[in-house]
């Protein structure tokens, strides 16, 4: 599976294996994203090592996560998504957030640079 053969699988799949998992967060990385992956989220850049350090200690905050995707679409090498993604935090709380991606694939499938804004919803 890659984000180019289920794009809404990929939104579901790797924020579990990423934030929840137990396998290194290196190899889940990289099942998903080419070695020179870049992830621009709220004007922010991202490259993989920042993304690694960030992996990290989401694992040590998170103690579930829900994703509902609302739209995913696959155009040649272009990708774009809707989605929220929920995190029920250790100590208590729960972070929502909606989601706007627009990616660009490799052609492996996998993702080489994505473009993302977000912005957190009242819990409730």
């Amino acid at each position: 599976m890659t984000p180019r053969t289920d794009l809404a699988g990929y939104l579901v799949r790797y924020p579990h294996e990423a934030g929840l998992g137990d396998e290194d967060p290196a190899t889940v990385l990289d099942r998903y994203h080419t070695p020179d992956y870049e992830l621009v989220n709220d004007g922010v850049l991202l490259d993989r090592q920042r993304l690694l350090d960030h992996i990290r200690p989401a694992r040590r905050r998170a103690v579930g996560l829900r994703v509902e995707v609302q739209q995913a679409l696959v155009d040649g090498d272009q990708v774009a998504a809707r989605y929220r993604l929920t995190a029920d935090l250790r100590k208590g709380g729960t972070i929502t957030s909606e989601i706007y991606m627009f990616g660009e694939l490799a052609e492996d499938g996998r993702l080489r640079r994505a473009v993302q804004a977000t912005r957190t919803l009242p819990s409730g």
